[in-house]
């Protein structure tokens, strides 16, 4: 079979066309800048062949990354496009406030912020993360003009965070950890100045302490070359439009596989190792997996087979099955959040399922070759426990159809969010108004 390969460039955006007789598949890498560098484009290109090579029997005909334009949604037999309902909207934590009395904003920008807002979204005492346009002088900048380079705009994110939980400090030193400092022409794959990576500091305290971190970082010798990541007084804040918000939630596969490519995780790790998955925090302590002594002592015999060795218990006859309440599921090993009841939904399998993690970044994926057949397996982030299952036979938006153990999980009550600290969430059972 012959196959033809047509690489085109658009306005920052990669087109890989893969053609025959029979069917057309098109991956696109809609962030990508072109590459200038022969060598870099001919390993870049090596690497996107190899995952599609990889991926591909899995996806089948797909866009794997979804494009700048928002993702083409499904309604009977046609296919539409959800358009962009407007220009950015400002906000303006000077003159808006924080969340609560409780709640401080800082702005950072790392290159995409697709990346840069799931990371801080993993770190504990981080309330809620906006992805959005900052520093430059166009007012309510559209995706397409930020991502031109010529508004003076930098992707970035806005951080609303309980200072109670999480320090200004612990920020900075997880920003310099998923990041790289050193670039002054973009983040990675992205280039360009609209990707640099800059802090925007909110007060004459947010600088001194952005300063100082970023000294400390300088004569830590991490780095060989130059920090070069600006450190500039904020001034407004444009949101992204709706489809760019929580684009690693909405839209699982397509995130993962964009920022595989990216080189991103593969820089941080060489830099970082496993500083960049650990938040010195509390909480993160908190989801810590017990010794073995203890958890056959408060475990039951069911949750610790399940748990502990990869058991399964029988559907229909299980807590949480048909459970319709509204609340969040933890790992019932650590209290790790996995998921939420609004993901929730009837499988028809008598096992709970859904159709994606409250957090990602909980959540760890591995193939399971068991009873004779390829399947993925789906273990917690920080209590490893074995959970269940991952098909990607379940509904829209994303479907995957996380069949999980309830053995393996606590249901926690909307109601009980706060007391049992988890009141982050309580914003995704608010009701509409």
């Amino acid at each position: 079979m012959v196959v033809e390969r047509r690489i085109a460039v658009q306005l920052g955006e990669r087109r890989i066309k893969m053609e025959n007789k029979k069917q057309r598949s098109v991956l696109v890498l809609d962030r990508v800048a072109p590459v200038q560098d022969n060598h870099k484009r001919r390993n870049f290109l090596k690497g996107i062949a190899i995952a599609f090579l990889v991926f591909a029997p899995f996806l089948g005909t797909c866009e794997l990354f979804g494009g700048g334009n928002p993702p083409a949604a499904k309604k009977g037999n046609t296919m539409t496009t959800a358009k962009n309902t407007g220009p950015s909207q400002p906000q303006n934590p000077a003159t808006e406030g924080p969340m609560s009395a409780k709640t401080e904003i800082a702005t950072f920008a790392g290159g995409c912020f697709w990346c840069t807002e799931s990371d801080f979204e993993k770190l504990p005492g981080v309330v809620k993360v906006v992805s959005g346009y900052t520093g430059g002088k166009k007012e309510n900048p559209t995706y397409e003009e930020v991502s031109s380079g010529t508004t003076g705009h930098v992707e970035s994110i806005q951080v609303y965070y309980d200072p109670a939980k999480v320090t200004y400090e612990e920020l900075l030193n997880w920003f310099w950890r998923h990041v790289d400092p050193t670039d002054s022409g973009g983040q990675f794959v992205d280039r360009g100045s609209q990707y640099r990576s800059v802090i925007f500091y909110h007060n004459e305290e947010q600088k001194r302490l952005a300063e100082k971190s970023k000294e400390e970082l300088r004569r830590s010798g991490k780095f060989d070359k130059p920090i070069v990541t600006e450190i500039i007084p904020f001034i407004k804040f444009y949101a992204a439009e709706d489809y760019h918000q929580d684009y690693y939630k909405k839209n699982p596969l397509r995130y993962k596989y964009y920022r595989y490519a990216s080189g991103r995780d593969q820089f941080l790790h060489k830099v970082w190792g496993k500083e960049t998955e650990t938040a010195k925090t509390g909480m993160e302590q908190a989801f810590a997996k017990p010794d073995d002594a203890t958890l056959r002592k408060e475990l039951t015999p069911l949750q610790y087979e399940v748990t502990q060795k990869e058991g399964t218990e029988p559907p229909f006859h299980n807590e949480y099955w048909d459970n319709h309440g509204e609340g969040i599921y933890v790992d019932i090993v650590s209290g790790e959040p996995l998921f939420s009841s609004r993901d929730k939904y009837d499988s028809g399998t008598g096992w709970p399922s859904f159709t994606k993690p409250l957090e990602p970044g909980n959540i760890v994926e591995k193939k399971d070759h068991h009873l004779f057949m390829t399947r993925t397996e789906v273990r917690s982030k920080h209590g490893d426990s074995h959970l269940g299952h991952v098909f990607d036979d379940g509904p829209a938006p994303t479907g995957l159809r996380y069949c999980m153990n309830s053995a393996s999980l606590r249901f926690i009550p909307k109601e009980n969010l706060e007391k049992e600290g988890y009141g982050k969430y309580l914003e995704l059972f608010a009701a509409k108004k």
